[in-house]
């Protein structure tokens, strides 16, 4: 493929793999033929140029803008590396865009800031009437002088009109209801900004300094600055929440047909769908609704306090009905699940709300409460508008009867999971409401039938059937390139240890054999080794028990994992503890001697609870046809053992490197999968890496290890002795 081809005008190396050359053509007719790409890489095989450079060729032959998103912030800065090379070549117009949360520079919330810009904006537009109408009166002034009787009435007029306005400026500044760096943004000379942002890509932090510096809003700048550019980096919240959806495509300048949007660690899409389709309300709203409506005139106030009091004692009423003996005393201040669905009929909750109501019906009570709540948010931002209040006030009583409308449609709908949730706060234990979305096709399928095209790529896509019935992906291209590496410089072994089941876990011999395990493998690995586990208690309990010359690690839920990740890759012969459900399991690299091995410790299953338990349910509905068990597989065992491999993919990032991958756990051998049946999960991976995968007894990893890093020429001096 010469340089010339469009397809590699945006390509910024020398020379792409063959499979990327593959990809790349692939995705190309693809994007022509309006259809969807579940593309599939192995870790370290350049997927993000893959799809990035013919996404970019097409997207500008066809006036169109790429959206390349990730829940990964490792990966952000990935693509910003990318895209800077790419620039340098072929020069393109690209923004990363973060959420407002993290560039505003005088740290107010959505709605203030929607407030504020509003009244900035018509400070400016009525300064700008005043300057047309100081211009209209100077010529109206000197026509009057010049003996125009005309000009002198119409000059009065004119002056009173300025009175007016001038009046109504003044009140604005005074006020100070405005945000001076959005002032500034409107009336200053920002085109330096844009020409500083579009000469590279330019980070968030980049832009909140310069903005800073500057007096300016960098946010606002963005929005307003990036109609019709080249590609977008964002978080997948841009995209998949759709009220921030429809705003960031109007950013764009762009229709839904008009964006072809990438979305990186892709297996990942199902739950960010899921967690952006939760609705929930807590019981603090429902008090702050009931104080709201005793203050109110109206004659809808009553009607709106009875539908609400009525959720509200029912949502009391139901989490605390379910405190066993101790129970109210072990809440913590995590928010903990109360289930309240029910196979048949109404969930606890709708039950004790329709016993707590009493009135003309619930439903009548409900469009009071909605109309008053609607004219409320009106009144409110309207008062901060003027200056009345220095906070723009929220409206509880919308929240709350725009919620129970929701909870009463949508509870009883398949695939929806209404659930209770109570936490310990200050004031004690607290309550919440919560719609859960089972389903995220519900959330992606309506997304991708709008969009032009999408690229869904990881390194876990597959099975991709499964993936297609989640997603709602219809007749997409599905393609997968595995290991693009020298196979003979890596390793897979998986030892027959005892199956960790949670039974098992706490068996003294099973922990001293799984310790002997992990202890061989650091002290036969010439660098630094990665031990992943099904939970950070587990990665805490082995880490205790290593005694190796390893320097050890251990990552922590709540502590930055950046730093530790820089701490150990520092290090030259050390061991990281980690969860396979933490940060550092997948989109982080760990390349040549930042680790060598990498341990899988475990089958990590998530927890089981209730709120699985309904998805699995609302899969078993959706994709099974009653004789299988599609919710088990699709919500829990496919999404498990990509983890896995997610973890397994953390080392061999390239032809020159080298490295072993252990699973220690006999469920992922081959010798032993007739014996553990339905427990095997062997052949839920992609045949090619079944294929690698070396049974192996514990005894007798050491010597395979010492015999391949032998054969690297890995060892600094003589190697350990067995």
């Amino acid at each position: 493929m010469s340089r010339s081809d469009g397809s590699r005008q945006f390509f910024p190396y020398d020379q792409p793999y063959d499979h990327q050359s593959d990809a790349m053509e692939r995705i190309r007719e693809a994007l022509v033929e309006e259809r969807d790409v579940l593309f599939e890489g192995a870790c370290g095989t350049g997927k993000t140029l893959a799809a990035l450079v013919p996404a970019l060729e097409y997207a500008r032959a066809a006036g169109k803008t790429v959206v390349i998103t990730t829940n990964v912030h490792q990966q952000t800065r990935q693509f910003i590396e990318e895209a800077r090379a790419i620039n340098e070549q072929t020069p393109i117009r690209s923004v990363v865009f973060r959420g407002k949360a993290s560039m505003c520079h005088i740290d107010v919330g959505y709605e203030e800031c929607q407030a504020l810009r509003d009244t900035t904006r018509e400070l400016v537009e009525t300064e700008q009437d005043i300057a047309e109408l100081e211009a209209r009166e100077s010529e109206l002034r000197d026509a009057s002088k010049a003996g125009d009787g005309d000009a002198a009435e119409a000059r009065g007029t004119v002056l009173d009109e300025l009175d007016e306005l001038e009046a109504s400026a003044e009140a604005l500044r005074e006020e100070r209801n405005v945000c001076d760096r959005y002032y500034k943004n409107l009336t200053g000379e920002t085109d330096e900004f844009y020409q500083w942002l579009y000469e590279d890509v330019r980070t968030p932090e980049e832009i909140y300094e310069y903005a800073d510096r500057q007096g300016l809003c960098g946010y606002e700048l963005l929005k307003d600055g990036i109609e019709g550019i080249d590609l977008v980096i964002c978080n997948y919240h841009h995209l998949l929440d759709p009220m921030i959806r429809e705003q960031f495509f109007r950013w764009l300048g762009r229709d839904p047909e008009d964006v072809i949007a990438v979305f990186d660690e892709a297996h990942n899409v199902a739950d960010a769908a899921r967690d952006h389709a939760r609705r929930t309300l807590a019981e603090r709203t429902l008090d702050g609704a009931l104080d709201e409506l005793e203050d109110v005139s109206d004659a809808r106030a009553d009607a709106a306090a009875n539908v609400v009091g009525a959720f509200k004692d029912a949502l009391v009423e139901t989490y605390e009905s379910s405190f066993g003996y101790g129970d109210r005393e072990a809440v913590g201040e995590e928010w903990e699940d109360v289930p309240v669905d029910s196979e048949s009929g109404r969930d606890d909750l709708s039950v004790a709300f329709l016993e707590a109501y009493t009135g003309q019906g619930f439903e009548t009570d409900l469009e009071s409460a909605l109309s008053l709540g609607e004219e409320l948010d009106r009144r409110y931002e309207q008062e901060y508008k003027d200056g009345e209040t220095t906070t723009r006030k929220e409206c509880p009583t919308l929240t709350a009867a725009a919620f129970i409308e929701t909870w009463m449609d949508a509870s009883v709908e398949p695939g929806e999971y209404p659930v209770v949730g109570v936490r310990r706060s200050e004031t004690g234990i607290v309550g919440r409401a919560e719609l859960y979305t089972c389903l995220p096709r519900r959330v992606t399928e309506p997304l991708f039938e709008e969009l032009h095209g999408t690229v869904l790529m990881s390194a876990t896509l597959r099975p991709f059937d499964v993936t297609e019935d989640v997603l709602g992906l219809e007749e997409p291209l599905t393609m997968a390139y595995g290991e693009q590496f020298p196979d003979e410089r890596r390793r897979t072994y998986a030892v027959e240890t005892p199956a960790l089941f949670a039974s098992k876990r706490d068996d003294p011999q099973v922990q001293e054999t799984v310790g002997n395990v992990i202890a061989e493998t650091v002290a036969f690995t010439p660098g630094n080794t990665l031990a992943f586990f099904p939970s950070y208690a587990e990665a805490e309990r082995y880490y205790h028990r290593y005694a190796g010359e390893a320097t050890p690690y251990l990552d922590e839920p709540g502590v930055e994992a950046e730093s530790l990740r820089q701490s150990f890759i520092e290090d030259d012969q050390a061991v990281l503890f980690t969860s396979l459900w933490g940060t550092l399991a997948e989109g982080v690299s760990f390349d040549g001697d930042d680790a060598r091995s990498v341990l899988v410790v475990g089958v990590p299953y998530p927890h089981l609870d209730e709120r699985m338990e309904a998805v699995q349910g609302a899969y078993d509905g959706a994709f099974g046809d009653g004789t299988d068990d599609a919710g088990w597989r699709y919500a829990v065992e496919i999404p498990t053992v990509r983890k896995t491999r997610q973890a397994l993919g953390r080392v061999v990032r390239s032809p020159t490197d080298f490295g072993v991958r252990v699973l220690v756990d006999e469920r992922y051998t081959q010798s032993k999968r007739a014996d553990l049946g339905e427990y095997s999960v062997y052949p839920e991976f992609p045949p090619e890496e079944r294929n690698e995968h070396i049974d192996i007894g514990p005894e007798k990893l050491k010597f395979a290890m010492l015999n391949f890093y032998s054969d690297m020429d890995a060892w600094d001096g003589d190697p350990p002795t067995p």
